[in-house]
């Protein structure tokens, strides 16, 4: 099954955004503290749904097997196509698609990791690009 954010390797990256205290473990403070700085200002109700959705065992926390899992059965559908119904997915691509286009350049890309505090360069964000462009 692909993944939207790639690899498993990727998709560690991406939990560790989340993880900002580095513990394992994304906490719903973590998690609206990276949503926010994406630009999504969710509610404090839009945060707990992400949460309990994600959060299978209950415990108040992500761990990384949950984000994987997660991002895992939420990307296809019985028949390989990709889900258009999960709105967090889409919302979050639709926060790196700044020109809503419909496609995620890799100066969108530069420009919300720039957001987040990332340090890469333009060549590193077309690097990561051409390694998810399938076409």
């Amino acid at each position: 099954m692909a993944s939207f954010l790639g690899s498993i390797e990727e998709m560690k990256k991406v939990f560790n955004k989340f993880d900002k205290n580095g513990d394992g473990k994304i906490s719903r403070d973590e998690l609206k503290s990276v949503l926010t700085a994406l630009g999504s200002a969710p509610s404090s109700g839009e945060v707990d749904r992400i949460m309990s959705e994600m959060d299978k065992d209950g415990n108040g926390y992500v761990d990384l097997d949950e984000f994987v899992a997660f991002q895992q059965t939420n990307i296809n559908d019985d028949d390989g196509e990709a889900q258009c119904g999960n709105k967090e997915l889409k919302d979050a691509f639709d926060m790196y698609d700044l020109d809503k286009n419909g496609l995620i350049s890799a100066n969108e890309l530069h420009a919300v990791l720039k957001r987040l505090g990332e340090k890469c360069s333009l060549s590193d964000c077309r690097r990561m690009i051409s390694q998810v462009d399938k076409d």
